[in-house]
């Protein structure tokens, strides 16, 4: 890796079954629900566009073709809304599938987030490059992944972003442990890393959430790291790989987090971007203002 590398590249795993989701996702794949109006893959694809990436990697799996029709050419759909004079529906389509150059990969099982990961790395190669997991959606002023691209190009290390989480819930994480960088209270010098610990085991409320940027030795790492818990390659593993040799921070980012794999979670984002909206934010508003709650 140069000694100014500049991230290029975003891994998006999204060959998950979304059970939670069912039977929606019996036909569906997860990533293609619907945020208000956009599936909630193509947030993260903005997003990642937004930080300077300008190829994307989508790992796939089986039932997951809605996903590459989304972002390619509809002719059909296209001569149609012509033909209708539907110039502003024209351009957003056209505006969808053109917006960045898109590589696939099939996971043939589903083997963890680190078997994903590793999958990708013919189509990555020797450089850094960025993960984002659709299921988390970041409403920020900058872009959660622009804002760790900013702090990459200080570090030239791996970094993880890590959100403060309270009570219980943190079981559900990977956790960090380590301490504050001097003179930036959002960066976290990592000595280790706790998947999935009981609370009273978390090394602290720090856990990791969906945006990677990773050096391409994970890659290593990763093909020789055994399979964890369920049988699967654990991406976490592979991070805790590169502490041997490497740093790894974790960065507190700017924004708000919402767990759209989660019902709850994907309920009250599309509540707050609807809210957020010019077109419907208002009759929406004054809608909810209606209800007895």
């Amino acid at each position: 890796m140069s000694t100014h590398a500049k991230v290029r590249k975003a891994i998006f795993p999204a060959a998950g079954f979304g059970t939670r989701f069912l039977p929606a996702t019996k036909s569906i794949p997860k990533e293609m629900l619907a945020l208000v109006d956009k599936p909630i893959i193509q947030y993260g694809v903005e997003e990642a566009l937004a930080a300077g990436c300008d190829q994307i990697v989508i790992v796939t799996g089986r039932g997951k073709s809605a996903i590459e029709d989304h972002f390619d050419v509809s002719y059909e759909l296209e001569c149609t809304l012509e033909k209708r004079g539907k110039t502003d529906l024209l351009a957003l389509s056209r505006q969808v599938s053109h917006m960045v150059r898109l590589s696939y990969v099939r996971q043939k099982e589903a083997m963890g987030l680190g078997h994903a990961v590793l999958m990708a790395r013919d189509l990555v190669g020797d450089e850094p490059f960025a993960v984002i997991l659709p299921d988390d959606v970041i409403d920020s002023e900058t872009p959660c992944l622009k804002q760790m691209m900013d702090v990459f190009e200080k570090v030239q290390s791996s970094i993880v972003a890590t959100q403060v989480i309270e009570g219980d819930a943190i079981s559900a994480y990977g956790v960090l442990d380590g301490k504050p960088v001097p003179d930036n209270p959002r960066l976290f010098d990592v000595s280790g890393l706790v998947e999935k610990p009981k609370p009273a085991e978390a090394p602290s409320k720090n856990a990791i959430i969906g945006r990677y940027i990773l050096t391409p030795k994970i890659f290593d790492l990763l093909e020789h790291t055994p399979l964890g818990a369920g049988g699967e390659l654990q991406l976490t593993d592979g991070i805790k790989g590169l502490l041997e040799t490497e740093k790894v921070y974790g960065y507190s980012f700017e924004g708000v987090r919402h767990d759209a794999g989660d019902k709850f979670g994907m309920l009250r984002a599309t509540v707050e971007f609807a809210l957020k909206r010019e077109d419907l934010g208002p009759a929406f508003r004054d809608y909810l203002k209606t209800l007895k709650l």
